[in-house]
């Protein structure tokens, strides 16, 4: 006679593997709570965040949030999924005064154009040449950053580039058109604080990893 144990179902909560991913890389984010993160001022993710399935989901106005390790040359990946808009910062040497001290990749929906505003712009300084990203559906995002150049990567196709020290004034791209910069890009702080921004849309990241390089 043969013998059937019969095990009891365990349900397990699994979180996604990444879509892409960098040997090497360490997680930023470990999928259950907010440890490493931090609000502008300084303080523990309390309210506006919550984590669901392995993901950071924003759900009110909480504002930006912010690692609190500094990063200055490294490969960024991570997965994004929004109903609008919300940004990747990084290299932000002041969370407090993001705007004017740190480097913003746009996360939104297709709009179906490309500018300096729309998904995977390099936001008011370089346009994505294509927007690469799906509407209802996780997206992967890479941003590398080595000593002046930067590199977006959407969905595996590099959509951005630029090199910091052709930005030599402050208010101006060059290409002649306006930016919001007060000061050139070329004399910005190479190495910052990693943040996602809150802008009153759903949105989601997850799988969020980081390499540094030389």
């Amino acid at each position: 006679m043969r013998l059937v144990l019969a095990l009891p179902f365990v349900a397990l909560a699994l979180v996604p593997a990444p879509a892409q991913d960098t040997p090497g890389a360490r997680p930023l984010f470990n999928g259950t709570d907010f440890t490493g993160w931090m609000t502008s001022a300084g303080q523990p993710v309390t309210k506006g965040w919550v984590v669901k399935d392995g993901a950071m989901v924003r759900e009110g106005g909480g504002g930006d949030i912010w690692t609190k390790e500094r990063f200055g040359n490294f490969v960024l990946d991570l997965e994004f999924k929004t109903s609008g808009n919300s940004g990747v910062f990084f290299r932000t040497d002041n969370p407090k005064d993001n705007v004017q001290t740190g480097i913003e990749i746009q996360v939104d929906v297709p709009r179906g154009k490309t500018d300096k505003h729309s998904v995977g712009a390099i936001y008011d300084l370089v346009a994505p040449t294509k927007e690469n990203s799906k509407a209802n559906a996780w997206n992967a995002l890479r941003v590398t950053a080595r000593g002046p150049l930067l590199k977006v990567e959407s969905n595996g196709e590099v959509v951005a580039e630029m090199d910091l020290d052709r930005w030599t004034e402050g208010g101006k791209n060059p290409d002649g058109t306006t930016n919001k910069f007060k000061t050139a890009l070329k004399n910005f702080k190479r190495e910052g604080h990693i943040g996602l921004q809150e802008h009153g849309a759903a949105v989601s990241y997850r799988n969020i990893r980081v390499r540094e390089v030389k």
